[in-house]
């Protein structure tokens, strides 16, 4: 109980209400309760953790918020900016795999946009097609590959239990860093033969000069 109250929403507008409710659910993860669901664990304990007009906001729309998944939406809905909201929806939506980034950084980079706005609205369906067109078309045909069928065609517990071993998979940041150290090399030495071109043609005008 202390846990959650020692950092309390009022609701004002210079307050973070995503921020404060991924903070509530890490704080409710460290336990559990004998035989109580966690939905009902969530739900007394989240008024806890308001003050102010955040509190009022909670008891006068009480009845409504009969679930979490509710009560968490409706919340978010009401002292989340709309525009803010639209803008980090954006972010989702236009999602593209940096350079230079594998599959599982860019996994990652996906995940980080979705839990800024964890009420985006967005089917999980629609989630992974999003992904899938934002990388490359190199790691699209990795992806591809590793599914044996057209990614796409997975059931969406298939393509995110395949995304989710291949981001726990070491050898694929592993295989981006020795491309790039091996692309690092190459540049090097085209950087070398650059310098002794360079240094030949100097040597050959100064023979010149010299003979003349």
């Amino acid at each position: 109980m202390n846990m959650v109250q020692s950092n309390q929403f009022c609701g004002k507008a210079h307050e973070d209400a995503s921020a404060h409710l991924q903070d509530f659910l890490e704080i409710c993860s460290t336990f559990t309760i004998s035989g109580v669901p966690r939905d009902a664990i969530l739900l007394r304990l989240f008024p806890f953790s308001l003050l102010g007009r955040a509190k009022l906001w909670f008891y006068a729309t009480k009845e409504k918020n009969t679930t979490w998944a509710l009560c968490s939406t409706n919340y978010l809905a009401k002292f989340f900016p709309m525009g803010k909201t639209n803008a980090l929806r954006w972010k989702i939506t236009s999602f593209q795999q940096q350079h230079d980034e594998s599959i599982p950084e860019a996994w990652e980079h996906f995940q980080d946009y979705i839990l800024e706005c964890p009420h985006h609205g967005m089917e999980s369906w629609l989630l992974m097609q999003t992904f899938y067109h934002g990388l490359g078309n190199s790691a699209r045909e990795t992806m591809d590959a590793a599914a044996g069928v057209a990614f796409l065609s997975l059931t969406i517990s298939q393509a995110t239990a395949l995304v989710v071993k291949m981001a726990s998979n070491q050898s694929w940041n592993e295989e981006r860093t020795e491309t790039r150290k091996r692309g690092g090399g190459m540049h090097q030495l085209k950087k070398v033969d650059m310098l002794s071109a360079k240094l030949d043609l100097l040597m050959k005008l100064c023979t010149s000069t010299t003979l003349t």
